[in-house]
């Protein structure tokens, strides 16, 4: 294994070592029993996000992970792997900055500086710098605060 395919592994291996950490009787989300995968967001989904302080954002699905900041507004678009796990789906690359992972989870999620609110709550791991933000799709659009 290389040192690219070993990092793209990591986050993978820490869903295990964390999920390795609770016993079975300890509760977990959803049914205990369902073993199959999170599918609240479609392989074929393009998965838009964004995050403030550093500002940055971008979009992910079948043609790859566009990553844009402030700095580069057109982004740089790099391909990723799909994983779909129990809580929510994660993607990884690799972007000029390093291993990229972005994990994207079903929770409400506000990005702190607006009313809109969005649906899922996105975590992205770029070397060892770690951002949050707050993610939508088109079928699960961010809305308008109350």
């Amino acid at each position: 294994m290389n040192r690219h395919s070993a990092s793209m592994l990591a986050p993978i291996i820490a869903l295990f070592a964390l999920a390795a950490c609770h016993s079975a009787g300890e509760q977990v989300p959803g049914d205990a029993n369902d073993r199959n995968p999170w599918n609240g967001i479609a392989a074929g989904e393009v998965v838009h996000f964004l995050g403030t302080e550093p500002f940055w954002g971008g979009q992910v699905g079948p043609d790859g992970l566009t990553y844009t900041t402030p700095e580069n507004e057109k982004g740089e678009t790099v391909s990723a792997s799909r994983f779909a796990g129990r809580g929510g789906v994660s993607f990884s690359g690799t972007l000029a900055g390093g291993a990229a992972t972005l994990m994207v989870t079903p929770a409400p999620c506000s990005d702190g500086m607006s009313d809109a609110r969005y649906p899922f709550i996105v975590t992205l791991q770029i070397g060892e710098q770690t951002r949050s933000g707050c993610g939508w799709t088109e079928k699960q659009p961010r809305t308008a605060g109350q």
